[in-house]
């Protein structure tokens, strides 16, 4: 199936998922700590029974075992050189439990270490992590790409940003949420979705979390708001409880089909379920919802900009929006100081002061002799987000300074300050169809833009603002 087949079969039809498979694991007997996925290959048939029980009772897409299978996590059982073995075989084994009745999604997950600047894993070492495991994935014959049980944005981006440099499939991402609605990093659902869809993700949603519930129907139903994509609401089976030392789930099979009728209302299409969900909750869910409409996406992009934390839409018929332009060191000697000695005291302080003062949107300028601009840029970008939620605007006369910002930047930024000659045109914007950013440009006379601009603007769906 082609991503353009695959597009479409999403978008016609309610798609069942699977149900849990760590939970199913355990109670066939797999011990507490051990590695998932090497005691799977160690019990085949367990999975084998489990996924082929899952499409006999309606699933249309199964997740290979390979939810921890990135080499961060291997390595912490001292199987890290196995990656290439661990992950082909587990595929296999999905392949050969579904055979032509189902498709097959290469899963992936978190790492467990932490992004810099929370903790000392750079987003590029991130990327090649991303990018092994997904290579493997695709040669080992993965139907799509599914990133899941996700908590950091930055993350998710990472490991859409490695996929698509190494395989063509689709890509699924879910991520999961507080009580708060939120992620452990802060982000909103509306957030992730403007983010992850601009990357040009095939389908965004909720996993985990909770139950079928308010909860999480006013997760989906947020995203709903924003999404052009189909949406994924994967839940557990309720909350879970401790009983003699045991964690159970006491939603039944009926409860639980009956509460995922309120997700697809609330826009869900691509349904399944996760910790707790058995073939039996995943055959009721498949009679409960056979029958449903499928929701229809929007079809046009609002024009969104958003940080980790925040969106802020640019209505070109709203209200003024104030872009705060003080972090460029053009005329400022304390600053500009500042930052040869590489101290960003005063970047800090300026970002505070805009976002009080009532800027929704932050310039990031390091134009100035005697610094490497591009080094700058990203430890300015890193410091600024982790200070204020206000989206970024990256401001440089060089292309690949904005590559190395935007690549970094865990949202939808602005990009300002490229002048419309051909040749940075052609280099910048496939780079903004890439990391999902927006342009700024300003009005010029149709014999001012390059060949084919035009054309290019639509193909890459970028919403421009004219200032």
């Amino acid at each position: 199936m082609t991503r353009e087949e695959f597009r479409k079969y999403i978008r016609e039809n309610i798609v069942i998922l699977d149900g849990a498979t760590g939970t199913n694991l355990m109670a066939a007997g797999m011990p507490v700590g051990v590695c998932p996925e090497e005691w799977v290959m160690e019990h085949p048939k367990v999975i084998l029974d489990l996924q082929k029980a899952y499409v006999d009772n309606g699933t249309n897409i199964v997740y290979a075992p390979t939810f921890t299978g990135n080499r961060i996590k291997l390595l912490e059982y001292g199987l890290q050189e196995k990656i290439n073995e661990i992950n082909t075989t587990l595929v296999g084994l999905s392949k050969q439990a579904v055979g032509d009745r189902a498709l097959v999604a290469a899963d992936m997950t978190m790492t467990g270490r932490q992004l810099f600047p929370l903790g000392d894993l750079m987003f590029e070492e991130l990327l090649e992590v991303y990018k092994e495991q997904a290579r493997i994935l695709d040669a080992a014959g993965a139907d799509v790409f599914v990133v899941e049980t996700m908590m950091s944005l930055q993350e998710c981006r990472a490991a859409v940003l490695a996929i698509k440099e190494v395989s063509d499939l689709p890509i699924m991402v879910t991520l999961t949420y507080n009580e708060d609605g939120r992620t452990l990093f802060g982000t909103p659902p509306e957030t992730a979705v403007v983010v992850l869809q601009s990357l040009g993700v095939d389908a965004i949603g909720v996993n985990c979390s909770t139950g079928p519930a308010e909860m999480m129907i006013a997760l989906v139903e947020k995203m709903a708001e924003y999404s052009t994509v189909p949406l994924i609401a994967k839940p557990n089976a309720g909350l879970p409880e401790l009983e003699d030392g045991k964690t159970v789930y006491k939603m039944t099979p009926d409860m639980f089909a009956d509460a995922m009728r309120g997700l697809v209302k609330a826009g869900a299409s691509i349904v399944g379920g996760c910790c707790g969900t058995t073939p039996e909750h995943i055959r009721a869910l498949t009679e409960a919802v056979k029958s449903m409409p499928v929701h229809k996406p929007l079809e046009h992009h609002r024009r969104v900009l958003a940080s980790e934390r925040k969106n802020v839409e640019i209505d070109l018929d709203g209200n003024f929006t104030v872009v705060g332009e003080r972090i460029n060191p053009t005329g400022k000697k304390k600053l500009q100081a500042q930052l040869r000695e590489g101290k960003l005291d005063l970047v800090r302080q300026m970002a505070m002061e805009q976002e009080t003062n009532g800027a929704r949107i932050l310039d990031i300028n390091m134009g100035m002799n005697g610094i490497d601009e591009k080094e700058m840029m990203k430890s300015v970008i890193y410091e600024v987000s982790s200070t204020v939620d206000c989206p970024l605007c990256i401001d440089s006369s060089y292309v690949e300074v904005i590559e190395e910002a935007l690549k970094i930047y865990p949202g939808r930024a602005l990009i300002n300050s490229i002048s419309l000659e051909t040749e940075k045109m052609e280099k910048l914007l496939p780079l903004a169809a890439k990391y999902g950013a927006m342009f700024i440009l300003l009005p010029l006379s149709d014999a001012g833009l390059p060949k084919d601009v035009e054309e290019k603007k639509q193909i890459i769906n970028l919403s421009l603002i004219h200032i």
